[in-house]
């Protein structure tokens, strides 16, 4: 039992048990029995922070199974070893060595030192931002629907919102809320900071704290700090710029609003597929342009140890200074006059590669099963599925029961990590001591 084994079976075992617990008659408004697969694809789903559903959350489950949906996806956003490593803490047990080499594979952060206390921080970073954004979406909720039932919203919407899951109680999600700015701001601000991952937010923490306090400490942001903020900050930047232009004339989307609340919109969307999953326009009624570039931007997702998922951006940022070293003719990657590691490099082109096989392999079983759905339907919910997106073109429930269990095997894969469930199924790699002489090949 490798670490990499024990972190894909904790999914495997969250999901299961949710998939129990979402069957139950107790669960749905309708007092009775939950079909197996909907049961599975809801759990899936919510522990791997998707959002995507074959049915109407709001109307199909009642509260307990709403409630059920919440903590699935806070553990999912959280991660299986980091709430292993919470409840080991909560009784006071010490953590191991395979407990911290565990937590620092399913975190993807360097060193062993001190994990107690960023699991620590990552909880109290997470209750921070959650309870903030119920206490914000309260002043929308509340006069709308009464204290009960806006708080209820208020803490369902935020969890997911943070976790980077796009469930939703609203039928129509949150289209209806497309003129609100409040409710664009609060939403959109969850996702981000749930998207860049926990480090950065730490850093940009200390940092404040540094100049706050009047310290005269001299920190540097790390690397990955900048390439997580400078390429998500470009990529939120192009995608608003991409959906305005895309979709401005289009009636069923941007067309019927006014020029303030088409910038808010596009916004939103841009903000939404970087894998949350929300919607404030009908995502089948975009043009076919608009589609692809959403699921371009839902390929790459959010950074690593977020909430968020997709190749990351980093990946796509070590991946075209690559591009851009062999276009000028130079032999090291360079970033922020810093040299990227060959191993960092050797794991991006992985993670592209396995990823695009994922969903390769995904979209031509799903047109096998579903053969009247568009190409562009198909391609889109498999990445939204891959990157754990929750946004969906086509309408989930229309899929058959086979493409679903494709979509729930490519939600799992994408949460899990492609490299990471190699190594589970591949075992840990043997130390080689041969190297091989070099040989060129014609290669481009």
């Amino acid at each position: 039992m490798t670490v990499s084994r024990t972190i894909c079976l904790g999914f495997l075992t969250v999901i299961t048990v949710g998939a129990l617990l979402l069957m139950m008659p107790f669960s749905q408004t309708s007092g009775t029995w939950s079909n197996p697969v909907t049961a599975l694809f809801t759990s899936t789903s919510a522990v791997c922070v998707t959002g995507l559903s074959v049915v109407d959350v709001g109307k199909y489950y009642s509260f307990w199974g709403q409630l059920f949906i919440v903590l699935l996806v806070q553990v999912g956003g959280l991660g299986y070893m980091t709430a292993t490593t919470v409840l080991l803490l909560l009784i006071r047990k010490r953590l191991g060595l395979r407990d911290k080499v565990a937590i620092q594979q399913s975190l993807d952060i360097p060193g062993l030192s001190g994990l107690a206390m960023l699991v620590r921080s990552i909880i109290a970073t997470t209750l921070i931002f959650e309870l903030t954004g119920v206490f914000l979406l309260l002043t929308i909720f509340v006069p709308q629907f009464g204290f009960n039932e806006g708080l209820w919203l208020s803490i369902f919407h935020s969890v997911n919102a943070f976790n980077n899951a796009g469930f939703s109680l609203f039928s129509d999600n949150l289209i209806q809320y497309v003129h609100s700015p409040f409710m664009g701001v609060i939403i959109t601000g969850l996702i981000i900071f749930g998207g860049i991952g926990y480090q950065v937010i730490m850093e940009l923490y200390f940092w404040l704290r540094d100049r706050l306090s009047g310290s005269i400490k001299t920190q540097s942001f790390s690397l990955n700090f900048k390439i997580a903020t400078s390429t998500t900050l470009f990529l939120l930047a192009i995608g608003t710029l991409a959906f305005f232009s895309t979709e401005f004339n289009n009636p069923q989307t941007l067309g019927g609003l006014d020029l303030g609340h088409k910038v808010l919109a596009g916004w939103f969307q841009s903000v939404t597929t970087r894998t949350a999953g929300f919607n404030t326009i009908d995502i089948s009624k975009m043009t076919t342009a608009g589609l692809f570039i959403t699921i371009a931007l839902m390929f790459i997702g959010a950074s690593p140890g977020s909430t968020g998922g997709g190749i990351k951006t980093t990946t796509f940022r070590v991946l075209v200074d690559c591009t851009k070293t062999v276009l000028q003719g130079k032999e090291e990657v360079i970033s922020y006059q810093r040299q990227i590691p060959i191993v960092l490099i050797l794991k991006a082109i992985g993670v592209l590669v396995g990823s695009a096989l994922t969903v390769i392999g995904a979209t031509i079983l799903i047109a096998l099963t579903d053969p009247e759905l568009d190409f562009i339907q198909i391609l889109f919910e498999v990445v939204s599925a891959f990157a754990t997106v929750g946004l969906s073109a086509v309408g989930t429930p229309n899929i058959s029961v086979g493409g679903q269990l494709i979509l729930i095997a490519t939600m799992y894969i994408g949460r899990v990590g492609v490299l990471l469930l190699m190594g589970a199924l591949l075992g840990d790699p043997k130390p080689s001591f041969v190297h091989y002489p070099e040989e060129n090949l014609l290669v481009g």
